[in-house]
């Protein structure tokens, strides 16, 4: 299963996306947990860690697989992976049935990697760390169609969210808004992302909110996501 070729074209402009972190779903039982989800979810972010760049080792090739075979709606990888091995990873997701790949910021043959990623047929996307200035997108802003901001350390549950979170996306959404090329760019909300946190970020400029025990851990998730869904976001941004 796939979604349709213009899926990043198509989603929803007109209220907050949920962006569903499979990292913590219940593994054991990942295609009931997507198939549970589904129907709330506009993106599935997986989240890849090598265990030098992000200190986890975090999802694999065959369970994305898994993901490709049970769902439709867009697989996002999100690569933490060292650049000694940037260019196998992303080969390797791609064949495992990705749709999109975001790589950081941090990494050093960035140009060579989105490259890559956009000869394999896939949206190439940014990442950037807590620490990273959110000026080192610019120069890739054409390349992108997902630019990703983390709220937290990458590779660790549970952090609260950074104080510059909400300022740090207003500042991307304006880099957004000056670029000249066309096409959008999803600016997503990583890490961080509670009940108390979600209307600043959403407020802030964040598209997409990336979902991890907010959705899985939630009591009522219809309720959850309606709640998610009335959110006020930013109109107008690509």
């Amino acid at each position: 299963m796939r979604p349709s070729p213009d899926w990043l074209e198509s989603l929803p402009k007109d209220r907050l996306m949920a962006e569903m972190s499979l990292w913590s779903a219940d593994l054991a039982r990942l295609g009931a947990e997507i198939a549970r989800t589904e129907p709330f979810t506009d993106l599935y972010h997986i989240d890849v860690a090598d265990g030098h760049f992000a200190p986890a080792l975090l999802f694999f090739p065959d369970l994305v697989a898994v993901c490709r075979r049970s769902t439709a709606k867009p697989l996002h990888v999100h690569l933490m992976a060292s650049d000694v091995i940037l260019e196998a990873q992303i080969r390797q997701f791609a064949d495992a049935g990705a749709d999109a790949i975001s790589i950081h910021a941090e990494n050093q043959n960035l140009e060579v990697c989105l490259d890559l990623i956009d000869s394999l047929g896939l949206v190439a996307g940014i990442v950037l760390q807590v620490q990273t200035p959110v000026a080192a997108a610019g120069a890739v802003l054409d390349r992108i169609g997902l630019l990703t901001l983390l709220g937290t350390r990458i590779g660790v549950k549970g952090q609260a969210l950074d104080a510059q979170a909400a300022d740090r996306l207003r500042e991307a959404r304006a880099l957004i808004a000056k670029r000249m090329t066309p096409g959008p760019i999803v600016l997503c909300a990583d890490g961080g992302i509670r009940e108390n946190t979600v209307p600043d970020l959403a407020k802030a400029g964040a598209r997409t909110v990336v979902m991890g025990s907010l959705a899985f851990a939630s009591e009522n998730l219809a309720e959850r996501m309606a709640w998610i869904h009335a959110q006020p976001v930013e109109r107008g941004l690509a």
